[in-house]
């Protein structure tokens, strides 16, 4: 009985760590940038578009991939436009993957 308790404490514990590696690994993949729109490009069948981004701190141009459908639909009204400020987190793998992409001013 004793044995078998220490197995599943064991294995918790061995879970709890792995969850908390993995955690760590995508977190460290993500990178933020602020800066205005520099070009943007969307795709002809509109399922995608390519913004460039000048970083604010290190004014850097940075190419940023869009995917999902909420900021595709804002690119399409024209309510997010080159030259705005936006507030952008994406993942550092080739090509940069947007995981937000928001605009920096209020209403």
């Amino acid at each position: 009985m004793k044995s078998r308790f220490l197995a599943v404490l064991f294995s918790m514990l061995f879970a709890v760590a792995g969850l908390v590696a993995v955690t760590n690994v995508s977190a460290a993949d993500q990178t933020t940038i602020v800066g205005p729109i520099t070009r943007l490009t969307l795709a002809e069948d509109g399922k995608s578009a390519v913004a460039i981004i000048k970083d604010n701190k290190t004014g850097e141009e940075v190419s940023l991939t869009i995917t999902d459908d909420l900021t595709l639909d804002k690119l399409k009204d024209h309510r997010i436009v080159e030259g705005d400020e936006i507030r952008a987190r994406y993942l550092k793998a080739d090509p940069h993957i947007s995981q937000s992409f928001k605009k920096t001013a209020g209403c």
